[in-house]
């Protein structure tokens, strides 16, 4: 009776022992990460401002069967990488619509200053996104997850171009770019951290659009002097201002004044006589004359540069009749079609 009773007891014992030795040999821990999009949408490179978004960097590991050393305390170091991407380096990111860049960058935190762009532990200043988490279960799955913050400077922002004078994503692309190493450790961190496990790679892009947008200012054109009589033309010079997205193709128009219809045959006028005074704008001195199309009168046209132009405006009053003194003026309006 005694033999039959130890028997049993030395049967699980050994039972106990096999299980103990598979838990010691199988291994299943693994880590994934994945990011979102960085979404800039809509954006002006005339509005002179700089432009955010933020993407969600998610890490998730598993361990399914851990060996002797991690299911005591299971525990992962991470290190999630970015290189430059399909537009650029590290330094200086870009997103690509054929040969035109929007340059921006992406950052471990919102300070955007050179210190905390997102990079890698291949080398440089830029440091990777570093992590670990502690205390895993034995069998079990946990989630980290950051925030990546982007940021297009407003500066950069000049240099974009439109394709065909209409709004034009811009993208970049980080296939192949990113990268999460991990390692698994029990009680105690590996010294090499996360450079001493397994490497997975993650996609995602970094997107915005280039919008269509133009801006125009004005000053007064003034015949400066005391003009006793108008017996030779009397000339004087201004400008007017357009900044216009880069690539966008727009039209300067002017209307005909106090002569609605015809701005070939401007006038001003003074609100304390009945004269009136008649005078020119041209683009070039002595020029064609600028107008809305109409009357032998020209459109002034161009091309953005997602900087200020200056387009200059030339008046000229020709010799005529002198009417009664006084201050005599005309209101133009100035349209920028785009």
């Amino acid at each position: 009776m005694l033999d039959l009773l130890k028997r049993p007891s030395w049967c699980a014992l050994l039972l106990g022992l096999f299980l103990l030795g598979c838990l010691g040999q199988a291994r299943a821990d693994n880590c994934t990460a994945s990011m979102t999009a960085v979404s800039f949408g809509p954006v002006d490179s005339t509005a002179g401002t700089d432009y955010y978004a933020n993407g969600t960097l998610s890490v998730t590991c598993t361990v399914l069967l851990g060996s002797l050393g991690t299911a005591v305390v299971p525990s992962v170091a991470i290190c999630l990488n970015l290189e430059g991407g399909s537009g650029g380096t590290i330094a200086a990111r870009n997103m690509l619509n054929g040969g035109s860049t929007l340059p921006f960058n992406l950052y471990r935190d919102n300070t955007y200053a050179a210190a905390s762009v997102w990079g890698s532990t291949s080398g440089g200043t830029a440091q990777p996104v570093t992590s670990s988490m502690t205390g895993l279960l034995g069998l079990g799955t946990a989630t980290q997850t950051f925030t990546i913050y982007g940021k297009i400077p407003a500066a950069s922002l000049a240099g974009a171009r439109l394709q065909n004078s209409t709004d034009t994503p811009f993208t970049a692309d980080f296939t192949g770019a990113g990268t999460l190493q991990y390692a698994f450790y029990g009680l105690l961190a590996p010294a090499t951290g996360c450079r001493s496990g397994t490497t997975v790679p993650f996609s995602f892009k970094a997107t915005a659009t280039l919008t269509n947008n133009c801006f125009i200012s004005t000053s007064p054109l003034v015949f400066a002097g005391d003009n006793r009589v108008l017996a030779a033309a009397v000339r004087t010079s201004g400008s007017l201002g357009v900044r216009c997205t880069a690539g966008s193709a727009y039209q300067v128009s002017l209307n005909g004044g106090s002569v609605a219809n015809n701005p070939g045959a401007r006038r001003m006028a003074s609100a304390a006589t009945t004269g009136t005074i008649g005078y020119e704008i041209s683009n070039t001195l002595d020029g064609p004359l600028w107008g809305d199309g109409s009357n032998g009168t020209r459109i002034v046209s161009g091309t953005g540069s997602g900087a200020q132009q200056t387009l200059s405006l030339y008046g000229r009053v020709p010799a005529q009749r002198t009417p009664a003194p006084g201050d005599y003026k005309d209101t133009v309006t100035a349209t920028l079609t785009f």
